[in-house]
């Protein structure tokens, strides 16, 4: 008899070393998976999301204290930026002269501990191919971890599956593209397997915030902490009003049979709905994967399920080798971890202001970051000095970091800006300065801004 695709699959994990709560989450997706689940959630199941608090409404006041003290800040960076031509971890990349993404979040962090004199932890889920260099950059960062709690914990991996068949793709080349992360919503079954949610737990922390390490925006605030803790919720998400750019994201519905919130995202959305999904007086709000939660609700809820919280399946198609659009198809298992707001009786949601969103998911995010539009507070926030331009760099010349910091060492001055469109190969010198709406369009050759020009 035939070993089935499952059954490879999870010989495979065990024999790496993965986790048997993990695995057996990954047995419940492929059992979906296998039994042609898409995850896809129609517009007729649901409604949408309205009359949410504001953040911008919130003030702290003396209970702020108790409620710093009782969190944990977990940043998510498994991510290479492989989008971005990247082998190594996005937060590795420099945001200012001398300041990496890591160094803005510690910044951030330090900061708090300092105004409240506690120990806030800062825990990084780094996935296998993040884990040593990350932690080679926080080593310089002095009194960074807080005993008994590690700095990192890992997350898990699981086999790419062939597309054809659904058995582990074999690939000889390079063994190691073999294996995929499961997505970001394998935050917890990371945090039991690793032993973390435990030690959060038996060192007095009650609440955690969660967000991507590419956004620095999502600083650890004193006046949320206290919001969340006095709201009793398990669970919450924070969320910002749509613009026609955020048609893409993930986006909170409420689901019409049982009143759950619910994450609806992209891939989940069936394409007659594509229109609706993306209307935005109908569907107001997008998920920033900015999240909180309660440790002890989390852990008893994986208790009760044992381990298997049941999060909608995300089936992600893609090749075997990334770079290499001939090599075989595979399906990766994924799930969102903003999905978890279904799980959780009370969960909730918040709206927070765009300040909270500032992602680089592209180079056009980083110039914008990276130029005189942002500055970085004592607190090591970044705030915008004006409303960012519009930044629209030609893909076939810097999508990535190499190609981007080889055509822009420095980058220009947006803070008078209301658009910049690069069309074509072109150079930028230091020192040069954008006013308005700047298109540069192809020459057929490679084009140089000169040093100190003004355009506009």
């Amino acid at each position: 008899m035939p070993v089935s695709g499952l059954s490879r699959a999870q010989q495979k994990m065990t024999d790496a070393g993965v986790p048997q709560r993990a695995i057996d989450v990954f047995t419940s997706f492929y059992s979906q998976l296998e039994a042609g689940a898409t995850g896809m959630i129609a517009e007729a199941e649901v409604e949408p999301l309205t009359d949410l608090e504001r953040a911008a409404d919130l003030a702290v006041d003396d209970a702020a204290a108790e409620a710093v003290a009782s969190t944990a800040v977990i940043k998510l960076n498994g991510g290479l930026g492989t989008s971005m031509g990247m082998d190594r971890a996005k937060s590795l990349l420099p945001v200012r002269a001398d300041l990496t993404f890591l160094d803005i979040i510690v910044g951030q962090v330090q900061h708090v501990r300092r105004s409240y004199g506690v120990d806030l932890p800062l825990l990084f889920m780094n996935s296998f191919r993040t884990h040593d260099d990350t932690l080679a950059a926080l080593s310089r960062h002095d009194d960074l971890a807080i005993d008994p709690l590690p700095l990192d914990f890992l997350q898990n991996r699981e086999p790419k599956l062939r597309a054809d068949d659904l058995t582990p793709v074999d690939w000889p080349d390079d063994p190691s593209l073999e294996w995929c992360p499961p997505g970001h919503g394998d935050l917890y079954t990371a945090l039991e397997t690793s032993g973390v949610l435990a030690a959060l737990l038996d060192a007095g922390f009650t609440y955690a915030t969660v967000s991507n390490a590419d956004n620095l925006g999502a600083a650890p605030d004193p006046a949320m902490m206290e919001w969340f803790a006095a709201s009793g919720a398990p669970y919450a998400a924070e969320v910002c009003r749509r613009t026609p750019a955020d048609v893409k994201g993930g986006h909170l519905v409420v689901r019409r049979d049982d009143g759950r919130l619910v994450l609806r995202e992209t891939a989940q959305t069936p394409p007659d709905d594509a229109e609706a999904a993306a209307d935005l007086t109908r569907h107001q709000y997008f998920h920033t994967n900015n999240l909180w939660f309660d440790l002890e609700q989390l852990a008893q809820t994986l208790a009760d399920r044992s381990g298997i919280l049941g999060l909608p399946l995300i089936r992600n198609e893609k090749t075997v080798d990334p770079t290499d659009p001939s090599s075989p198809k595979v399906v990766q298992i994924e799930s969102a971890m903003g999905a978890a707001v279904e799980v959780f009786d009370g969960a909730t949601a918040i709206e927070v202001d765009r300040s909270r969103f500032l992602p680089v998911k592209t180079t056009n995010d980083l110039m914008l970051l990276r130029s005189d539009v942002y500055g970085v507070g004592e607190d090591f926030r970044l705030r915008a000095q004006v409303e960012p331009a519009l930044v629209d760099l030609d893909r076939r010349f810097y999508s990535t970091i190499a190609d981007f910091d080889a055509r822009v060492p420095e980058p220009p001055s947006l803070v008078d800006a209301t658009s910049l469109t690069v069309k074509g190969d072109w150079r930028f010198g230091r020192g040069v300065v954008v006013t308005g709406d700047v298109r540069l369009d192809d020459e057929g050759t490679a084009g140089s801004i000169p040093e100190g020009a003004r355009l506009g």
